[in-house]
């Protein structure tokens, strides 16, 4: 898993127009995040519009497209006017895990859109329920290879950078565990909060505040220096 699991999230324009040959923006602009509300790229995506809104003058509004991985919602923007005025927030999975996940994708991460910039990375956290019977990483995989047919996994969707990272840190136990799709973290931490599912790999905008108050645990963080520990209030 070493230096796999970093999310990227970047902003993208679908397509370039006559938008940039004239004073930009004179109106909202949407941004497109491809995930459920309350989840890393939606929090991202929001502190990104508030400051665009607040430097360009014009509103920067939040559409939440989520399903597929972050691939409808890619879609979508791929599919809008070429004019600027639709921005995706994509990252990784949206624009280059996707295509060798999804054969008829529908849009070309390369040909569809114009990068903006890189605006946040997140190291993934091995979040686990409350009263999951692991306090550590070690014990975690103890307990998984022995109970592999019990466990289910939750992530945003096929491709995306939570099913990547649990897929790594599956294949480097060895286990295959149920795997349970969502629109996006938010959807899989509630449903991790419920005792519904048993982890997640998430960016660590999603599960920090239910690990600081206790209501979930989180067991392991991979960044680009690999994987560590982490001690569980």
């Amino acid at each position: 898993m070493k230096g796999q699991c970093v999310a990227v999230a970047l902003f993208v324009l679908a397509g370039l127009g006559a938008a940039w040959a004239q004073e930009y923006p004179t109106r909202t602009v949407t941004i497109i995040v491809p995930f459920a509300p309350g989840g890393p790229a939606d929090v991202t995506g929001r502190i990104v519009a508030d400051i665009f809104s607040r430097h360009l003058g014009q509103q920067f509004v939040v559409e939440n497209v989520g399903g597929a991985g972050g691939t409808i919602g890619s879609l979508r923007a791929a599919r809008a006017t070429a004019d600027g005025y639709t921005i995706i927030s994509g990252h990784m999975g949206t624009h280059a895990a996707a295509p060798y996940f999804y054969p008829n994708l529908g849009y070309d991460p390369e040909k569809d859109f114009e990068p903006i910039g890189l605006i946040a990375e997140q190291p993934e956290l091995l979040a686990v329920r409350k009263d999951f019977p692991a306090n550590n990483l070690k014990e975690f995989i103890a307990y998984a290879k022995a109970n592999e047919s019990k466990l289910n996994m939750g992530h945003a969707g096929v491709g995306s950078v939570s099913y990547i990272g649990c897929l790594l840190l599956n294949s480097a136990i060895g286990i295959k565990p149920a795997l349970v799709p969502f629109t996006g973290t938010a959807p899989v931490m509630n449903a991790i909060l419920a005792g519904q599912v048993d982890y997640d790999c998430d960016p660590v905008l999603g599960p920090l505040p239910h690990v600081r108050a206790g209501t979930v645990k989180a067991l392991a963080i991979a960044t680009k220096k690999g994987v560590r520990c982490c001690r569980t209030p």
